[in-house]
């Protein structure tokens, strides 16, 4: 029985607009170049995951090493986007990004929740776990914001707009 479950949410603003942000933090394979506890990565790393799909991940966490499966249980392109562990046949917590339009690009949110499964861990999580937890999320949306910003300009849309009938007609068209 879990004795309650631990919620961090860390938060920044990317210069870059929601379907670039979404693609990049829901391919795997980029997973290591921004977050500091993904060690590497196996499966289906090198696209964006569909819900259902899986990947491994190893991790070293709070000074914990581990692997993971994560799993794609929801997806919203260019919104939300959320997957659950599972570590050695047992849940081990969800990850959930949220994507916002702003006027400069995006408001990208990771929240990362697990639970507390007894006692020992519990105190363990109030007196250091979380809070080396919290600085590491800290750490990984401050570095996905300086990994895809300084990628160069941001991309522009593809998407050409026609001009309205009347125009294409004086211009024969």
């Amino acid at each position: 029985m879990a004795l309650g479950t631990t919620r961090i949410v860390s938060a920044v603003d990317i210069a870059r607009g929601p379907p670039e942000v979404f693609a990049y933090v829901t391919t795997p394979g980029n997973w290591p170049q921004w977050h500091p506890s993904s060690l590497a990565v196996s499966g289906a790393v090198d696209h964006p995951l569909e819900i259902g799909e899986s990947v491994v991940e190893d991790f070293q966490v709070a000074g914990r090493r581990g692997r993971v499966t994560w799993r794609v249980t929801a997806r919203e392109p260019d919104r939300w986007w959320r997957i659950a562990g599972n570590i050695e046949g047992r849940e081990s917590g969800t990850v959930s990004y949220s994507l916002a339009p702003t006027a400069t690009g995006t408001h990208f949110v990771r929240e990362f929740e697990y639970r507390t499964p007894n006692l020992l861990f519990a105190l363990l999580n109030r007196l250091s776990l979380r809070s080396r937890i919290e600085a590491e999320s800290l750490q990984a949306v401050r570095q996905l914001k300086e990994r895809l910003e300084s990628a160069g300009e941001p991309a522009r849309s593809s998407r050409v707009e026609s001009p309205p009938a009347h125009d294409r007609r004086q211009r024969g068209s």
